[in-house]
């Protein structure tokens, strides 16, 4: 395809794609919000930051009033709660034959779907720790999942292409069937992380805390429950055993699971959650809403109780 690839939101998911897809020789044009890390990333460079690889890369860069034409492939990397406002931005800008990729939290397909239909939509689950740290800054703490896949589970050219340009960002990208069971997944440890983003402690920390383990477990068998009543089988990565938050499993597997994650979480130079960031220093709404409260509404509507998510 001759037109660039259209990233809507240049932080720290979409931020890193740009810079890397650039730096790589892949068309790229971002758009973001902020009118100074448009113009340093557009101008000076984009500083990816970070124990993985330091660069900077020149992006091409706009604010949504700036952008013109039309774009076949749109990957949507804002924060959920900002998702219909940016979809109501983009899509005069998106083909009749294009495509919007969810490179967000949540179940955010859902909604994308519902404004441009079921069938210009893709999902993709990301994992890797990365913060926006300041207009032309971000820090690339560590690698992590990276998955994309069709929402109906059918592989087509394009998840196939998009699979091979997440390699060049991330080697062990993977092309899923399954995208709503890594989806599922990364909202049980999802709800997980919102937790620790209520204390100053590291997520590591958090995760080792034998007294914090319960409401853990708690929040995840919430979600699991939640994810099977969907007819989703989560699956596991960096860490995170769908398995051992499923009702009937014992408690020692949700331990094992809460270790396995702070092994995890203690080799990232992130050691806090975008979520705690959000909270303590930039001072603004967290995803909240579109991740823990929409699993307690979706649980509602298969009659599941979830204080935990409740009350978080």
């Amino acid at each position: 395809m001759d037109d660039p690839i259209l990233i809507w939101g240049a932080g720290a998911i979409g931020g890193i794609l740009g810079a890397y897809w650039a730096r790589a020789g892949v068309p790229v044009l971002m758009v973001d919000i902020v009118p100074d890390h448009v113009n340093i990333c557009a101008t000076e460079g984009l500083a990816i930051e970070g124990p993985v690889e330091t660069f900077r890369q020149v992006v091409p860069c706009v604010t949504p009033d700036q952008l013109t034409g039309t774009y076949s492939r749109i990957v949507l990397a804002v924060k959920a709660q900002a998702t219909e406002a940016a979809l109501a931005q983009l899509q005069p800008h998106l083909r009749a034959d294009g495509y919007v990729l969810s490179a967000q939290n949540g179940l955010n397909e859902h909604v994308i779907a519902t404004h441009i239909g079921a069938e210009r939509t893709i999902g993709a689950f990301v994992n890797y720790g990365a913060d926006w740290i300041e207009p032309g800054r971000i820090l690339f703490g560590n690698r992590g999942a990276v998955v994309v896949g069709e929402i109906d589970g059918t592989p087509r050219d394009r998840t196939r292409e998009l699979h091979t340009l997440l390699k060049i960002f991330e080697p062990d990208a993977v092309l899923s069937d399954d995208i709503w069971a890594y989806l599922w997944g990364k909202l049980g440890y999802g709800a997980m992380l919102f937790a620790t983003a209520l204390t100053p402690d590291s997520m590591t920390e958090n995760f080792a805390d034998p007294a914090r383990g319960p409401a853990l477990i708690g929040l995840a068998r919430e979600v699991m429950r939640t994810a099977v009543a969907e007819g989703v089988n989560p699956k596991p990565f960096n860490g995170f055993d769908p398995a051992a938050f499923m009702p009937n499993a014992p408690e020692a597997a949700g331990k094992q699971s809460l270790a396995d994650l702070a092994a995890f979480n203690a080799k990232t130079a992130k050691t806090h959650t975008g979520i705690y960031r959000d909270l303590a220093i930039r001072k603004r709404k967290t995803e909240v809403d579109p991740q823990v409260g929409a699993v307690a509404q979706i649980a509602a509507g298969h009659g599941i109780d979830t204080p935990c998510c409740a009350v978080l």
